[in-house]
């Protein structure tokens, strides 16, 4: 895995051979109040097959946004692609005809929400949702595909799947429920799999087993993974390679292995210092001062000097263009590589 660099652009990728998924100089607005306001700056990075790419950044960096840009999951909004390209499997996926683009859309990449009490229908059994997944993709008769769901679940670890098939979502925990979107995500055996912090509303143990799970049914599939997560334990613990995002920019991109080899950005190393350490008795857990910039706010220079402990004038007036801290690990920073620990 190597990583390109291109004056402000950060590109992470396998190679120069085709992969999988291939984002470029992908550019995210949202219009408000008669303007455009940039929410992704101009980000690149490609994921192969059987490879986990994981997107890390505090809520409102734009990661949620480039992933529903990938599903084409943004028409009808206020938001709109103004530059870049999406390939998947070779097909350019911002000019692909809408009946030919949905054909894919659950298919051969499909997506794992947040939070699945907003994704699952709660008047509808669990096993009929599923079912409706099967059949708008497949040609299959209701019993096969019925057939095929107690599979599914049987596949998730969710227990008494011929007796579940029939639940609705209120009557399983947050952990099945889980399960249970990440069944329906792969009923169609999707060549790429994005998980949009799949485990934020689970305790840390069904955490570690909905993880554990993914990386099992990887293996199995060979499918391909985009985890995007605040947590770069997480991250840490999954991904092959890793881009972290900060207000719409990657700010650092390198293999899972180099990056926490030696961290380049300081906003990298602050993310990792706000996690929680079990062998250490601390009074207050280590936080980044202050908040991720709103649309609204203009600033000039690195978008997280007002918030960096080594800004200095040139921070405040410059945008960091986007340089090889390493062979394979880019950082956007004036001061890449001082990064206190």
């Amino acid at each position: 895995m190597t990583a390109s660099t291109r004056g402000s652009k950060t590109t992470l990728r396998g190679s120069d051979h085709m992969a999988l998924l291939e984002v470029e100089n992908l550019e995210i607005a949202v219009s408000a109040r008669g303007k455009l306001l940039p929410v992704v700056q101009d980000i690149s990075f490609s994921v192969d097959d059987n490879e986990t790419l994981g997107i890390v950044g505090e809520s409102g960096c734009g990661k949620s946004l480039t992933s529903l840009a990938i599903m084409g999951l943004l028409g009808g909004t206020t938001v709109r692609i103004n530059g870049g390209s999406i390939r998947f499997d070779g097909m350019d996926l911002l000019t692909l005809p809408e009946k030919d683009r949905r054909a894919i859309m659950g298919n051969r990449m499909a997506m794992i929400f947040q939070e699945p009490m907003t994704s699952l229908n709660p008047v509808y059994r669990i096993g009929d949702q599923i079912i409706e997944n099967l059949r708008q993709h497949q040609s299959i008769s209701n019993s096969a595909a019925r057939d095929r769901v107690v599979e599914l679940l049987t596949l998730v670890r969710i227990p008494n799947p011929s007796e579940r098939i029939d639940s609705f979502p209120h009557q399983m925990s947050g952990g099945q429920r889980q399960r249970v979107m990440i069944a329906m995500a792969l009923s169609c055996e999707p060549k790429l799999l994005i998980a949009d912090e799949p485990t934020t509303a689970l305790d840390v143990t069904v955490q570690k087993e909905v993880l554990d799970l993914m990386a099992d049914l990887q293996k199995r599939m060979g499918t391909a993974i985009v985890l995007i997560s605040h947590d770069l334990g997480v991250i840490a613990e999954t991904c092959d390679k890793v881009a972290v995002m900060y207000r719409g920019r990657v700010a650092e991109a390198a293999s899972t292995a180099d990056l926490f080899a030696e961290l380049a950005h300081p906003y990298t190393r602050g993310l990792l210092n706000s996690i929680p350490v079990v062998d250490r008795d601390v009074e207050w857990l280590e936080a980044i001062p202050g908040r991720v910039p709103t649309l609204e706010e203009n600033l000039t220079g690195c978008a997280f000097h007002p918030r960096c402990a080594l800004a200095t004038e040139l921070c405040a007036s410059n945008v960091p263009a986007t340089t090889e801290f390493k062979p394979g690990h880019s950082v956007q920073c004036h001061f890449a590589g001082k990064v206190a620990s």
